[in-house]
């Protein structure tokens, strides 16, 4: 969780670009951010890959109106309505968008390019999916009390885990996690609740906290069985971080279903 999900860019400036608060250039470049390229494939009525704005054009003109991501992981469905083909797929990239509007969602390969991978190509394959109510999504004021809920809980595992003192390397990843806060304040793309973005800010900050827990080395504790009762305590706090998420990016979504705008 320290880095934004593919398809949370997606479908921040996806629904952004369909709800006309921005162009399809501004949309793209913010999508695409530092890989080299994304590209569309299975697209109905394209024979091959397309550009990312001709399919977010297409979308629109096949009765897509918004766009809600997925972030699963084993066990939790989260943001998923099936079929389990389209299922599978998501969980195996552990993450996908899925329209709204219309029976479409977006699930993303991630190749590199380059000689050492500086950047990597992206390439969204469009798949059937079933209409119905995404799996474990809470609204955005559930999410927000379980964060809070969260961060105490994840504060008390570190402390009791021997993580406070973490040295230089978790040091980095905090200051690391500030950096990317201070550049990221649109990382919702215009159109999107201040709520949203507060949750989704916290949500990352939860994530941060866990990916320093975890990691071999930080602490007093570095066998291999300390590691793994660290990540067993976080396990919930994660789960509820990954929840947060998808809340905040889907939020535009739930409340134009809800009518409120």
């Amino acid at each position: 969780m320290l880095t934004e999900p593919r398809a949370g860019r997606l479908a921040a400036w996806g629904n952004a670009l369909l709800a006309g608060l921005v162009s399809p250039d501004d949309a793209v470049l913010a999508i695409v951010g530092e890989d080299a390229v994304h590209r569309v494939e299975g697209l109905p009525g394209e024979s091959g890959q397309v550009g990312l704005t001709l399919a977010l054009g297409r979308l629109r003109t096949l009765g897509v109106t918004g766009l809600r991501v997925a972030l699963p992981a084993p066990g939790h469905p989260l943001g998923l309505s099936g079929p389990p083909e389209f299922n599978a797929r998501a969980l195996e990239a552990e993450e996908a968008v899925v329209c709204y509007g219309a029976a479409f969602g977006l699930v993303p390969d991630v190749y590199e390019a380059g000689p050492e991978g500086v950047h990597d190509e992206v390439v969204w394959h469009v798949l059937p999916v079933r209409e119905a109510p995404p799996a474990d999504v809470p609204s955005l004021g559930e999410a927000e009390r379980e964060l809070a809920e969260a961060l105490r809980d994840a504060t008390e595992a570190l402390t009791r885990l021997d993580v406070a003192g973490a040295g230089p390397v978790a040091e980095a990843a905090v200051d690391a996690y500030r950096a990317r806060a201070e550049r990221g304040r649109e990382v919702l793309a215009p159109g999107y609740p201040p709520r949203a973005v507060r949750v989704l800010e916290l949500a990352q900050r939860v994530g941060t906290l866990i990916a320093v827990a975890t990691e071999s080395g930080h602490g007093g504790a570095v066998s291999s069985s300390e590691i793994s009762a660290r990540r067993e305590a976080l396990r919930p706090v994660e789960r509820t971080a990954r929840r947060a998420q998808v809340a905040a990016y889907n939020s535009v979504v739930e409340e134009r279903e809800r009518g409120v705008r």
